[in-house]
């Protein structure tokens, strides 16, 4: 009886593993997202921003905007500007690493291939 309950609730716990490591990177591309487009309004259009991923935490122009979830990576897509910003996020969590975006023209998006 253990070892059939075993086999139901291991693959359970993983699948929601992946779940919660899925949820921790898309929150982290809306939040940095967000932020790059608050940026824009703020500051002129064709200056470039200064994003940058520092340890454990996102930063623009120095200053914290939010924690970096662990295995999660994100980065300002090259030659961004107020219209064609887009950025790009990944979880090297384990071998089912889905990558999620969040741009100035269409929001939060998983990217597929």
């Amino acid at each position: 009886i253990i070892g059939i309950l075993a086999a139901i609730a291991i693959p359970v716990f993983l699948s929601q593993r992946n779940k919660a490591q899925d949820a921790a990177t898309k929150a982290d591309v809306s939040t940095v997202g967000k932020e790059i487009a608050t940026w824009y309004v703020d500051n002129p259009a064709d200056e470039a921003v200064p994003f940058e991923q520092v340890g454990d935490e996102y930063q623009i122009d120095g200053e914290k905007i939010g924690n970096a979830s662990q295995n999660v990576t994100v980065e300002l897509q090259a030659g961004a500007t107020a219209t064609t910003w887009e950025v790009i996020g990944e979880n090297s969590f384990s071998d089912q690493t889905k990558t999620y975006s969040y741009s100035a023209e269409s929001g939060l998006q998983e990217v597929t291939d």
